[in-house]
């Protein structure tokens, strides 16, 4: 992987591991009574399965499930107020499959990208992380902004295509085009994800 300079940087910050890898669920925990919901939902229930599967893999290869969602303005919530304030809406079989388990960790995040302003960054160095599948939602805005600042911070991102839904198709094809030129990241299927560990 290079850097905009052309460097070969490898391993994210503080030198990670470029063969271990985290899977990021991002907003997946959501309540889906926002604006535009009527165009993600069928997006989100179009990658549901594929994800769910994605999210199985992920957990038999212990590679550490990380959850990066918006607290909806709900700065006194927690992750399990979250979570069953999702769960009690229409939409939740949107949810309940991909529910994180005893293993997965969180983060709340109050804007687009899952690195603005959290422990993520952190958390990924400690866990000497230095690749990134980024899932879940939308793929033109939270999983997008999210790439760049992972780029930005030497971690090697995938995106499968197949596990982050959009509002508007042709921006969510904008927006991977933008991330596998301008970031480095590889736009895979999600059973193209292979957590063993890879070659730098």
């Amino acid at each position: 992987m290079s850097d905009s300079t052309g460097r070969t940087v490898e391993g994210g910050e503080r030198g990670a591991d470029p063969t271990r890898s985290a899977l990021i669920m991002i907003d997946m925990i959501n309540t889906y009574d926002h604006e535009d919901a009527e165009f993600l939902v069928p997006s989100v229930e179009k990658i549901l399965p594929v994800l769910t599967e994605l999210l199985g893999r992920a957990r038999e290869a212990d590679v550490p499930v990380i959850y990066v969602n918006d607290n909806f303005g709900l700065w006194r919530s927690h992750q399990g107020e979250l979570l069953e304030a999702a769960l009690s809406q229409p939409n939740a079989h949107l949810i309940e499959p991909i529910r994180p388990d005893d293993q997965s960790l969180f983060v709340v995040k109050a804007r687009h990208s899952a690195f603005f302003e959290t422990p993520l960054s952190y958390l990924l160095s400690s866990l000497n992380v230095g690749h990134v599948a980024l899932t879940g939602q939308v793929t033109e805005q939270c999983v997008l902004y999210s790439a760049l600042d992972a780029h930005i911070r030497h971690l090697e991102v995938t995106v499968p295509k197949d596990a982050v839904a959009s509002i508007h198709p042709h921006l969510a094809d904008a927006a991977l085009e933008m991330m596998e030129r301008n970031m480095g990241a590889r736009i895979l299927s999600a059973k193209e994800i292979d957590f063993a560990p890879r070659t730098p």
